[in-house]
């Protein structure tokens, strides 16, 4: 899991001025087990900091996935792109009909990155493993539903 040390210094080491916008960017994505979109996040921090602009929450998310801190996961069934801070092996699941995601260890994970690393020579900076379903609720839900049309 990236620390909210290890997110600004990547930050700082790309050149970017450490703001107090930028740190609350990096705060929220290492506390947020939500798997947040950056208007998530833009709509979260705004009424803290009233010059934030969407531009800078999309560029300091791009740099922290470009530098291998943050993954970012594309949408999950929402069409909105999501970003995770915890860029340690794990399968990421993902509600095609509420959206949420969650985060499932895998020791399968951590052997596939050696298995890689040693096969392509890569450095490897994270990896995605994103499996697509209906959570639990869902399931339950839709099943009540159908219960009731053809009651």
């Amino acid at each position: 899991m990236s620390t909210i040390t290890t997110l600004t210094s990547a930050l700082q080491q790309a050149g970017m001025r450490l703001t107090p916008q930028r740190t609350s960017i990096c705060e929220l994505l290492v506390d947020s087990d939500e798997h947040p979109t950056a208007a998530m996040i833009y709509e979260t921090l705004k009424p803290r900091f009233a010059s934030l602009s969407l531009a800078t929450v999309y560029n300091t998310l791009d740099t922290l996935v470009s530098l291998g801190v943050v993954n970012v996961l594309g949408h999950a069934g929402d069409d909105k792109v999501h970003y995770d801070a915890d860029t340690e092996p794990h399968v990421n699941l993902a509600c095609l009909s509420c959206s949420k995601i969650v985060d499932i260890p895998s020791e399968h994970v951590t052997h596939l990155d050696a298995e890689i690393t040693a096969a392509s020579g890569y450095k490897l900076l994270g990896a995605r493993v994103l499996y697509y379903g209906l959570c639990p609720a869902c399931q339950k839900k839709q099943a009540r539903q159908a219960t009731m049309k053809r009651n």
